[in-house]
């Protein structure tokens, strides 16, 4: 069985919105301003070999899909080369290599590919599918890579959550400039 687990990029005050600034917000291009350093492209690398497949809404595909194709290396190499479910109601034909869009019903259609996949399931930024995902108890872990800065405005990655839920740090470290890097597992009621 599949794990799946939500990976955000996120400013101190949990803003979520327009991390490399091409959304139009006027507060975006956050994620740019902090140095990763070695470490943090290490633990990029080592975050996508661990994974299984990734899972995405169409706009964090889009995003994905016109960057990675034309790049090379290690990580590219492991990018372009994974299994990529994308949820959407409106791409059809995908042109990512190793792409499968799910369409209809969101929440049955992960359910089954949580049943059908073993290893770990990513959903790299996609925060209205990581909110649907989290809403209907589908998420096992959230990782977040915690950037040293307060925006006061934006999308949150909680945003509109409906009841409280609990987790459990499982790791921490920083990379880079300050940038904490936090995962937490979800603490289900036995």
């Amino acid at each position: 069985m599949g794990k799946i687990v939500i990976s955000e990029n996120v400013t101190l005050d949990g803003v979520i919105q327009d991390p490399v600034g091409d959304e139009g917000f006027s507060r975006g291009g956050w994620f740019l301003e902090t140095r990763r350093g070695e470490d943090g492209d290490r633990y990029t690398l080592d975050q996508a070999l661990g994974a299984e497949a990734w899972l995405l809404g169409r706009r964090s595909y889009e995003f994905f899909a016109g960057r990675w194709p034309s790049r090379d290396g290690e990580l590219a190499d492991r990018l372009n080369g994974m299994p990529k479910y994308v949820v959407s109601s409106t791409l059809t034909d995908p042109d990512w290599s190793n792409s499968t869009v799910l369409s209809g019903d969101v929440i049955e259609a992960v359910s089954r590919l949580k049943r059908e996949l073993d290893g770990e399931i990513v959903v790299p930024g996609s925060y209205q599918l990581a909110r649907t995902l989290i809403e209907h108890d589908l998420v096992d872990e959230l990782r977040l890579e915690v950037y040293p800065v307060v925006l006061g405005a934006g999308d949150r990655v909680f945003d509109g959550l409906g009841d409280k839920r609990s987790l459990r740090l499982v790791n921490s470290r920083t990379v880079g400039d300050g940038i904490a890097i936090l995962g937490y597992e979800v603490v289900r009621s036995a």
